[in-house]
């Protein structure tokens, strides 16, 4: 269906979106947290935040990551039962991550800092994605 040439410039493109998600995060997202870890955050006080915000802001940065990815793994493996079990992975990770994160949130406590640290890294980076990739390719492999 799909040319080598279109889907190699789908993959750059949606791999620019997601490093240009990365790049500009400062300007595209609240996220107080960006420059509070960017310190020696394990002495400091946690940074002030609007809590609303804050999670609104956190829940779209892993929206954008998310669909990129999917789109990712659809340009990929071209297999619309990998995207519906992404789409699962996904859903139910953002499920468990936004809990935890609201806890550290309103519950800042300096020795849970680096859990949280690590912890908010998979809501705002596409971790999962680094997971979902080779789990898929190696099962392709394998089949």
């Amino acid at each position: 269906m799909w040319s080598k040439i279109t889907r190699s410039v789908v993959l750059i493109v949606l791999l620019l979106i997601l490093i240009s998600i990365r790049f500009f995060e400062d300007v595209l997202f609240y996220d107080p947290y960006l420059k509070f870890f960017e310190n020696d955050y394990l002495y400091l006080d946690s940074p002030r935040r609007e809590t609303l915000k804050l999670v609104l802001f956190t829940s779209l940065r892993y929206a954008l990551n998310s669909l990129v990815s999917l789109g990712l793994l659809y340009t990929v493996f071209r297999s619309v039962s990998i995207i519906k079990f992404s789409l699962l992975v996904y859903s139910f990770s953002y499920l468990i991550l936004i809990s935890v994160f609201l806890y550290f949130v309103i519950n800042p406590r300096q020795e849970d800092y680096y859990l949280f640290f690590n912890m908010r890294r998979f809501l705002i980076q596409p971790i999962i994605l680094l997971v979902l990739f080779p789990a898929f390719y190696y099962n392709r492999l394998n089949r």
